[in-house]
């Protein structure tokens, strides 16, 4: 079979367990999450990687993919199924030097798909996650990483220097070449930390993988290892700033967090935006919602195919859920295909997919300034029965 070179293809770290959302990802991947209503936390680096001219994204799954698989298909949401363009999920796979099992790390993932790498004969790979939330253009990435004639270009933003010790910090000489990093430093020097996204001259990250995997003592990771790797080699590596709208949204608070800044006429995170900023997703046809005349809507996202009944306010209504009469949500994530019956009340809370609040049972519910943080939580198709209370930051 014939593939055609490219100057850049990326490669996506979808396969992440997502243990810090606990039970949001008992039955389904972090990156395959809903977000915003009619999204999945995946759609975003996705949506980046076609707005920014990148046709080949190789998908690397793992923990409970079957339903992230089944999202993804062929691409086409993301225009990613047409001639010499593609959607690759690659999961983990025996290979001829016995090498195989599950994913040991970010830069293994990679190792074990050099083949998939080289049939592109790429000029330069990205490394990209699937649990962040962003817009960004990554050929003006790749461009100033050509530009500056590095080997590797790591993309950071400024944090708070209180944060800083929970981040990779990267610190930079004036022009913004890379001279130390640092993996989540006690004292850190700097406030540079990686977004976990990177470009990578393909010649000089497939020789450094294939020495990394030699190490019988590495942890197979590319900030720990990789760029520690480069960096001590030589090689010119430089930090691209980036201060537009970013979250890591593998905790539930910045979860929730990250949806409720959404909302508002002035929202931290402007979801909507001109055509090159799109965000695509698979979604099936719903039929427009239904508002009755006795509804109260305020500051609230409402998806398609959604019955509202009851009062709503700041919050994420995704698509095919009903608000019966009498209901509350508020300052709450509602994923798709939740039912909250008549009566039922949801305050500071994320109800998981297809879930259900019965009559009159209460999540959240009233709480007092020490609670005010809790977020009650409910799993995939779980029940709140009638009556019952889901104290705040309970999950079900």
């Amino acid at each position: 079979m014939y593939f055609q070179k490219k100057r850049c293809i990326a490669m996506l770290l979808a396969g992440g367990q997502g243990s810090r959302l606990k039970v949001l990802t008992e039955k389904t991947a972090k990156p395959a999450v809903p977000f915003g209503g009619k999204y999945r936390i995946i759609d975003f680096p996705l949506s980046n990687c076609v707005n920014s001219g990148i046709d080949t994204v190789g998908i690397l799954t793992q923990y409970q993919p079957l339903e992230l698989n089944e999202y993804i298909g062929n691409g086409q949401p993301w225009g990613l199924n047409k001639t010499h363009s593609c959607a690759q999920v690659l999961p983990p796979y025996e290979r001829h030097d016995k090498k195989s099992g599950w994913y040991k790390g970010t830069a293994n993932a990679i190792y074990q798909n050099i083949d998939f790498i080289d049939r592109y004969d790429p000029e330069y790979v990205v490394i990209l996650s699937g649990d962040h939330i962003y817009k960004m253009d990554y050929a003006d990435m790749v461009a100033y990483h050509e530009r500056n004639q590095a080997s590797c270009t790591i993309a950071v933003r400024n944090v708070p220097l209180s944060e800083a010790s929970r981040f990779g910090i990267l610190n930079t000489n004036p022009d913004n070449s890379i001279y130390e990093f640092e993996e989540k430093p006690k004292q850190p020097k700097s406030t540079n930390a990686s977004m976990g996204i990177y470009v990578f001259n393909w010649k000089v990250l497939r020789e450094a993988l294939i020495s990394d995997e030699e190490d019988e003592t590495s942890s197979n990771d590319f900030g720990k290892n990789i760029i520690p790797m480069l960096l001590g080699a030589g090689h010119k590596m430089m930090a691209y700033p980036f201060d537009g709208y970013w979250k890591d949204v593998g905790t539930i608070d910045s979860l929730w967090e990250a949806n409720m800044e959404l909302l508002g006429k002035e929202p931290a995170f402007q979801i909507r935006g001109n055509e090159r900023q799109r965000i695509y997703a698979r979604n099936s046809a719903q039929p427009s919602s239904y508002i009755d005349e006795d509804a109260k809507i305020y500051n609230a996202f409402v998806a398609e195919g959604c019955e509202v009944y009851g009062t709503v306010r700041h919050s994420v209504i995704s698509v095919g859920c009903t608000v019966g009469e009498g209901a509350l949500v508020e300052d709450s994530v509602v994923m798709p295909g939740v039912v909250i019956e008549s009566g039922a009340i949801v305050r500071h809370a994320i109800l998981g997919e297809n879930s259900r609040v019965c009559v009159n049972a209460v999540v959240g519910g009233a709480y007092g300034p020490k609670d005010k943080k809790k977020i009650s939580v409910t799993s995939k198709g779980a029940v709140v029965e009638k009556n019952t209370v889901l104290a705040p930051g309970e999950m079900l």
